[in-house]
C-alpha cells in the first residue's frame, strides 16, 4: 500500500492517516501474539530468521539481509547460533509475549538476554556490533527505513566532501 505524502492537514489527509495508523497497528500487533513464534526444527539460520521475525514483529523478512546479519552476528559471538536455538525453544516452551521476553531475560540473567537486543538492532538500524566493532551493514533495507519508506528515502551516499562524514562533528 503506498500513501501520498499530505503536507496539509485536510479532512482526507487526517482520515487516510488514521487508516494508515489502523493498518500499521494491526500488521505490527497481529504476529505478537504469544504464540506467533513458529516452531522450527530447521537449522540454524532458519531459527535465526523465525526468531527474528518474532522479535521484529515482521511476518517476512528479507532473508539475503538475514544471511549477512546472521554470518556478522555469529562471527562477533561465538555463542551466537546455540542462544538462537535456545531462546527459540525457550519461547516457543514458555509462549512468552514478546513485549516481555527482555524482562524476563534480564530477570533470569540469562547468558542469552542481549542476544534479542543485538537482533533487533541488527534488523532496525542496519548496525551489527558495538563501538569500533559497529559495522553498518543496511542503512536503506533497515527496516526503520522501511516503515518511512513511502515518504522518506535514507540517503546512500555522503553529503559533503568525500569521506566527510569520517571525521567528529566540531
Amino acid at each position: 500500500m503506498h500513501v501520498a505524502f499530505t503536507p496539509a492537514l485536510t479532512e482526507s489527509g487526517i482520515q487516510r492517516r488514521t487508516i494508515v495508523a489502523g493498518v500499521m497497528a494491526g500488521w505490527v500487533v497481529a504476529p505478537l501474539a504469544w504464540g506467533a513464534v513458529p516452531a522450527v526444527s530447521a537449522p540454524d539460520r532458519e531459527a535465526f530468521l523465525a526468531f527474528s521475525s518474532w522479535v521484529t514483529g515482521r511476518p517476512a523478512l528479507d532473508r539475503a539481509l538475514g544471511n549477512r546479519l546472521y554470518d556478522l552476528l555469529a562471527a562477533e559471538d561465538g555463542t551466537f547460533v546455540s542462544g538462537v536455538r535456545e531462546l527459540l525453544a525457550l519461547v516457543n516452551e514458555r509462549r512468552i509475549d514478546p513485549m516481555r521476553l527482555q524482562e524476563v531475560l534480564d530477570g533470569e540473567k540469562s547468558p542469552h538476554a542481549r542476544l534479542p537486543r543485538a537482533i533487533a538492532t541488527a534488523w532496525f538500524l542496519g548496525i551489527v556490533g558495538e563501538g569500533e566493532k559497529a559495522r553498518c551493514v543496511a542503512l536503506e533495507y533497515a527496516l526503520n527505513a522501511d516503515v518511512v519508506s513511502d515518504v522518506l528515502k535514507p540517503p546512500t551516499y555522503c553529503y559533503g566532501a568525500y569521506a566527510s562524514w569520517a571525521r567528529p562533528p566540531v
